[in-house]
């Protein structure tokens, strides 16, 4: 499984790829990175197809800390697509001082 640290996700979502949060609602409206996609994991694993801005791109997959997004991986994978792990998810993010913004906020 190929995986990114955040500010490598961070390049790559600014060159061509869409970064795809799995974590839950609650989480996303917590905080979650300017132009992220969201598809929950519980979605992914029942089925659920990607939101239209997330189809036939490649994809950075991120949440809380890295699991589920190791499981969100292997998911896509197995559907055919193109899906990199962001190894830490969203407090590796934080940690590298990254933008993220809360819902109801601007940006």
């Amino acid at each position: 499984m190929a995986r990114l640290t955040a500010v490598e996700a961070q390049a790559r979502t600014d060159a061509d790829a869409v970064l795809l949060d799995v974590r839950e609602a609650g989480e996303w409206a917590a905080g979650h990175v300017p132009g992220a996609v969201h598809a929950p994991l519980s979605g992914l694993a029942a089925g659920a197809p990607l939101p239209p801005a997330a189809a036939d791109r490649p994809l950075v997959v991120v949440c809380r800390s890295g699991r589920r997004s190791r499981e969100a991986v292997a998911l896509l994978a197995a559907r055919g697509l193109d899906a990199v792990d962001v190894v830490g998810g969203m407090t590796a993010w934080h940690a590298a001082g990254l933008a993220v913004r809360a819902e109801g906020t601007p940006g």
